[in-house]
């Protein structure tokens, strides 16, 4: 089980952030070739099995990879930071989402809202727990309420991740309410 983590860690920065860690590339929607992936993963020094690739998409508990209907490709669903085009469509959001955040970066967020920072998007969530799940690998958590309803109303555009995770550009601090 502790190798599945130190695996499923590793291709989370191949298929986010750092392909070349792997001596792959990803196209300009993400994917990345699972026999090209594989191989790369094992001169990495991690040895994944197609089974044990399987295991970790099929048991991620945040959803965070996707395979193309034969199982060829790869994708992971949101996260990058390296540039890729998803093709999610745009989407109505909600009334409200969510954003889990450390303590020690409110300050901040307060007086310059949500950036995408080393991502592409703002990551919001579409319940609390959730948003306080994400804001506690930080350091102490805190909640802020995300009006999205009215920020899509006032002409920003969201997009919903395979896995669930609301994406947006960025979220003006007009639009923050802090619930905790």
């Amino acid at each position: 089980m502790a190798d599945l983590v130190r695996h499923s860690k590793f291709l989370s920065l191949i298929l986010r952030h750092q392909p070349e860690a792997a001596g792959i590339s990803l196209d300009r929607q993400g994917w990345a070739e699972v026999a090209l992936l594989l191989a790369g993963m094992q001169k990495a020094g991690h040895p994944v099995t197609p089974d044990m690739l399987e295991e970790i998409v099929r048991t991620d508990e945040k959803m965070r990879y996707s395979f193309n209907e034969d199982h060829t490709k790869i994708r992971a669903n949101q996260g990058h930071s390296v540039h890729v085009e998803l093709g999610l469509e745009r989407k109505a959001p909600p009334e409200y989402l969510w954003h889990g955040t450390a303590e020690r970066f409110l300050s901040s967020i307060l007086a310059e809202g949500l950036r995408p920072m080393s991502r592409q998007q703002v990551h919001l969530s579409a319940d609390q727990e959730t948003a306080r799940k994400v804001g506690q690998r930080h350091g102490k958590p805190v909640i802020l309420r995300v009006r999205a309803g009215e920020m899509h109303r006032d002409g920003a555009y969201f997009y919903q991740a395979e896995n669930g995770v609301w994406l947006t550009d960025n979220v003006p601090v007009q639009y923050l309410d802090r619930t905790e």
